[in-house]
């Protein structure tokens, strides 16, 4: 049953690899349009949360490829994967809490 769960989960990290890759693409804004504060505000923390959830997925594979025997290698890898986790939850917890404090000062 644990084997389960650990492909279960290596399953979602390569699922929303994939998602994260056409979730920056939709993001990426060729023509550069003139947008207000408040949504490039926006559209950079979800650039962000993609990006910082980008940096685990390949984190997260590189550790499962890499030899046991590099300790030091995966030590790192387990450390990029912990901030990267991180910093992907504090761009999504921060999305809202900016919409809250932009709707605040509008009122």
């Amino acid at each position: 049953m644990h084997s389960l769960n650990i492909f279960c989960h290596e399953f979602v990290v390569a699922v929303s690899f994939v998602a994260c890759i056409i979730g920056l693409i939709l993001l990426w804004d060729g023509k550069q349009q003139k947008n207000d504060d408040i949504e490039e505000t926006e559209q950079i923390l979800f650039r962000m949360s993609f990006t910082y959830w980008l940096v685990y997925c390949v984190a997260f594979g590189i550790e499962k490829i890499v030899l046991p025997d590099w300790e030091s290698i995966v030590m790192t890898l387990r450390i990029t994967t912990a901030l990267s986790y991180f910093l992907t939850f504090s761009c999504i917890v921060s999305l809202p809490l900016h919409k809250f404090a932009v709707h605040r000062v509008e009122e």
